[in-house]
Order: C-alpha cells, then structure tokens, then sequence
C-alpha cells in the first residue's frame, strides 16, 4: 500500500489534539520515509462501554491509518488483572478474567465504528505476557530501578498522604512497556497521562535490540462535570454507543468553557475551522448554546446519522423548549401497589443507590408526574402510565 508523506496532512496530524511529541524530528522523519509503521494503541477492557475520551485516540489512529500505516491495536485483557495507577491514590479494583471478558464483549465492534477493522492487528496482551516464565520476567525487571517507579507523581502523592502502593502496581508500566516490545512499535500513542507508561516501552525496546519508539500523547477530554478528565469511574462520561438522544443531550449539557476543547478533540473539523469558530467565539458573533447545538449535530453524525442527530436536535427542543415529555419513554413494570420513594427510584434504576436517590430528592432533582418530590420518606402510590423523572434526561414510564 502507498504511504501518504504529504507535509501539510504530517503537520495537522501531529496538531490537532496533541499534547507532546517525543520525539518530532524522528516522528515526522519517519513518516515522511514513505515506510509502514506501526502504531501502538493499547486500552485496558476495565468497563463494557467506550467514552468520548476514548475516541479521541481512535479519531488519531484513524487518521494514521489513513496515511496507509499499520495500526496495532492491544487490548490489555492480561494488564487489566493488575489495573493501572495511573493518575490513583487508590489502587484499582483486580479484575477477574470473567469481568474482563464480559467487558471486552463489544469492544471490537465499538472500535470498528471508528477504525478499518480489515486495517489493523487487534492483539490481546494475555498472547504474550501469560507466556513469560520467571526468568524472563526477571530479565525484563533487571533493566528497571525502583527509583524510575517512584518517581511517578500519584505514587509520590501517596508517601506524602502514607497511603500503600503495592507491589503489583509496579508491574504494571513495565509490562506496559513490554507491550511496545512485543509488538515491535515504532509509534505509540495514548492520553497525556499515559506518558510514564509509554516511557517505559520506549527505555525497553533497546535493550531487545529495537529502535525506541516515538510517543503521541493526546489532551485529555474533561467530562461533563466540567472538572475531572471524562472517565467511566467518575460517571461524567458519554458513552460511543449511546442513543443520539443520550448524546445530544449530554453535550448540550458541557460547559461553554469546553466547547472549543470538544471541537478540537471529538469532531473531524479541520483546526482552521476550529479557529475560525474560537475567533467568532471570542468576538460574540455566535451565541454558546447555538455553537453547542452545533456541536452536538457533529458529534452525534459521526456515530449514528445526520438523520438520527437532526432527530435527537428536535426530541432535546421538544423536552427542554417546548416543556414536553419525550415521544419515546421507556417502560417500567412494578408489581407492588406502594413503594418508598427511595426504593422505587433503585427499583427502576434510575439511581444506582438509596443515598443517591436521596441527594437528588433533596436538590430537588425528582419529578413524579412532573411534580417536584422534595420529601425522600414518601411512600408513593404506584399509578398506570405514571412518569418518573430523574434529572433532565431520564425518564421512565410505570406499569403494573
């Protein structure tokens, strides 16, 4: 296949959303070489459901592959067993192999939204890293100091704070690393607070007599909280294969600080446009919520169609204009004839926990037939048809 060195469509690839090159002058030697790279991506199947935040490097690999490169894609079914520490003051959660293959159920068809299946090499980390016998793990270890681990910044957080960091954690960059190794990447790419780790690839790869790959980190997307980066853990997510409905309305919800972040990082506007808006921005030509509105068709017509994204546009005016509920409501059966109000908001799943249901109670965030609840000990009668509001976005209909 024929490798696109095009400079302008090099320079926009290594703009647009990045953090840091490591390093540019190789980067942009190799990719003007005319030669096939291969392109690091790895993620850890901790969750069903892939974000936003993920998509941003799905978008850039993308855009790699389009160039003609080899993209490599690791799914970390192996390293999610350990959990990474990156960016934790707490280690995470081990996974058992039944949770991590019940998450990794759909990732290739949610990846396949965005990339050319036919086009990369999906390979498990568990192929290589469950066949290492201690010798070889010892081997790998010899080249790192315990020094290098510490200096990572939640790990130095932690002896300030005297909270544990255990032992296994340690594994986790290096055998991150070894990925890099295994797969013989020339690039690898991942989120700004994935640089540690894919340091570690590129320190390893020498020693089994491979060129240190090159590293692309990407912004982070901050979630719809409008503080912490978008994350599945934090619950301010939107998820790629959410209805456009769920979509347009979570981005119509963003803070409009992040509108220009979110035009950079989750549509395929080139960056002139994006600067073309900034400026308007900056200048008032255009109102938020209009730029917002925008925002929303673009990001909504990249998973579903430009027909679903004018829909959920006209269901989100419909409910948050015009005052009316959504045509489509989903329905709830309930057998009991009375349920605290608690209860039947868990029941429903509208909340995941009673304290849940009764911080919203009391910021007033229930409706029960579009009726405000303020008291979290009422005991409610269930009715036919009655609507369950949570929020400004879910909805469900009772049935019995």
């Amino acid at each position: 296949m024929k490798i696109n060195t095009n400079p302008e469509k090099i320079q926009e690839i290594l703009t647009k959303g990045v953090e840091r090159v490591i390093e540019k002058k190789s980067l942009i030697k190799k990719l003007q070489s005319g030669r096939q790279l291969r392109i690091k991506f790895g993620i850890d199947p901790t969750a069903p459901d892939l974000h936003l935040g993920n998509a941003v490097i799905l978008w850039k690999l993308r855009e790699f592959q389009k160039l003609g490169h080899k993209i490599i894609f690791i799914i970390g079914d192996f390293t999610a067993r350990i959990g990474d520490p990156s960016g934790r003051l707490d280690a995470r959660k081990m996974l058992s192999e039944k949770e991590i293959k019940e998450n990794m159920k759909t990732y290739k068809k949610q990846i396949g939204k965005i990339l050319d299946l036919r086009k990369l090499k999906l390979v498990y980390n568990s192929c290589h890293l469950a066949k290492l016998n201690l010798s070889e793990i010892y081997r790998i270890f010899h080249f790192f100091s315990v020094n290098q681990i510490l200096e990572r910044d939640m790990f130095q957080e932690r002896r300030r704070k005297e909270k544990p960091i255990w032992l296994h954690e340690f594994f986790y960059p290096v055998l991150q690393g070894y990925d890099s190794v295994a797969v013989k990447a020339d690039v690898e790419l991942g989120g700004s607070d994935q640089l540690f780790n894919m340091i570690m690839g590129r320190h390893l790869q020498p020693y089994f007599k491979q060129l240190p790959q090159d590293i692309v980190t990407m912004k982070l997307l901050v979630g719809t909280d409008g503080r912490k980066k978008m994350s599945k853990s934090f619950g301010n997510y939107i998820g790629i294969q959410e209805s456009p409905e769920q979509q347009y309305g979570k981005i119509m919800s963003i803070k409009d600080e992040l509108i220009l972040d979110y035009f950079e990082l989750c549509t395929q506007l080139p960056l002139k446009e994006i600067r073309r808006i900034a400026i308007d921005l900056r200048d008032k030509k255009i109102n938020p919520r209009d730029l917002k509105a925008q925002l929303a068709r673009e990001i909504v017509s990249l998973y579903h169609k430009k027909a679903a994204a004018r829909r959920a546009e006209k269901e989100f005016e419909r409910i948050f204009k015009e005052k009316k509920l959504p045509k489509k409501i989903a329905e709830v059966k309930i057998k009991e004839k009375t349920l605290n109000i608690l209860d039947l908001l868990v029941k429903t799943r509208l909340v995941l926990s009673k304290s849940e249901a009764k911080r919203l109670i009391l910021q007033r965030g229930v409706k029960i037939d579009g009726k405000i609840e303020t008291d979290w000990q009422k005991v409610i009668e269930i009715k036919k048809d009655q609507v369950v509001q949570v929020g400004k976005r879910k909805f469900i209909k009772l049935i019995n």
